[in-house]
């Protein structure tokens, strides 16, 4: 009864909530941080930017908390990506419609997430094979999209293209930013508050419980990879509308993205733990670490270095507190 009469005692109740508030003081101390380093850190202009920055870096981090609460991961995340900015720039080069082109785009995706469910989930591939085999397929497919070539500008027909993923705002808010809030809403709703998202937190969890427990392992682990790909392919819509064109090399180093994004918030790469507001904040940390390094001036060489630390140190948190102690030797046996 006091635990529901406290509101500070309900929010630390909350599954995953005491992480995502520790990860938020690190983000203010960050913020604080570098605006004593440069002042127009926190500026109008840079926190406007930093918005539309943080953006990718949160979709593919819900794609990769997604797939990891099930206790699985997804490679082939960057791959999808590229392949979705080349198919889209490709199709609206080639006269077709911006939106048939988006439309054709997902679709695309999600069958690559399709591929990846199912390969996990019905013919038990482990699932770091298969996803690198799909991630190598996806980059291939964004190579041969136009005979290995980059696709050029897609031209002013597709304005209201790259006004809706990129340019755009409504109300002063950048466009991606309302798509991004909108998603993370859609997809935050079906992992909290639906039966599907139960049963990926028990996926995760126990996987043999879930099945004993009448769970439809195949179709949650194929939902999360569908859920995967298809903010992947976001994404790369977003990055086809950003540079005007498609580039085969588009969304390389971004499986480490989402790896961060999602390990930072508080998502347990041992699987069914996590929630996506923590995601929000890990995407905010990673942002904020590229932008404020680069206004004090570190080398991209630091930056990559500093940002992979974090990430090795927070999965090392996460398995010390989940194995409950410190311990890198074997169990010895009695």
């Amino acid at each position: 009864m006091e635990a529901r009469g406290n509101p500070i005692k309900r929010l630390f109740a909350i599954r995953g909530m005491g992480q995502v508030l520790t990860v938020t003081l690190g983000l203010i101390v960050l913020c604080i941080v570098f605006s004593f380093l440069n002042p127009l850190f926190l500026s109008g202009r840079n926190i406007a930017n930093l918005s539309r920055q943080i953006v990718p870096i949160l979709l593919v981090g819900i794609s990769q908390s997604y797939v990891l609460i099930t206790g699985n991961i997804d490679l082939s995340i960057g791959s999808v990506l590229g392949m979705s900015c080349m198919i889209s720039a490709t199709l609206m080069t080639k006269g077709v419609g911006p939106w048939l082109s988006v439309a054709l785009t997902v679709v695309s995706c999600l069958v690559i997430g399709l591929i990846n469910g199912v390969l996990v989930a019905k013919c038990k591939l482990p699932p770091f094979i298969a996803t690198l085999g799909t991630m190598t397929i996806a980059r291939g497919i964004a190579q041969i999209a136009n005979n290995n070539y980059n696709t050029d500008a897609i031209g002013d027909a597709a304005q209201g293209f790259r006004d809706f993923f990129y340019y755009g705002r409504v109300l002063g808010i950048y466009s991606p930013v309302i798509l991004a809030a909108a998603l993370w809403l859609v997809f935050n709703f079906l992992l909290g508050r639906t039966r599907t998202g139960r049963h990926i937190y028990a996926v995760g969890s126990n996987i043999e419980a879930s099945r004993l427990s009448g769970v439809n392992v195949n179709r949650t682990v194929i939902i999360a990879y569908l859920v995967s790909a298809f903010c992947a392919g976001v994404v790369g819509l977003m990055t086809t509308a950003t540079s005007g064109m498609g580039a085969m090399d588009a969304g390389n180093m971004y499986e480490m993205y989402a790896v961060a994004a999602s390990v930072i918030g508080g998502v347990s790469t041992l699987g069914g733990q996590g929630i996506l507001l923590g995601t929000v904040i890990g995407a905010a940390i990673w942002s904020v670490l590229q932008n404020g390094l680069q206004f004090a001036g570190a080398p991209v060489a630091i930056r990559n270095i500093v940002i992979g630390s974090i990430v090795i140190v927070s999965v090392l948190l996460d398995i010390v507190i989940r194995s409950g102690r410190w311990s890198f030797r074997s169990k010895k046996i009695s």
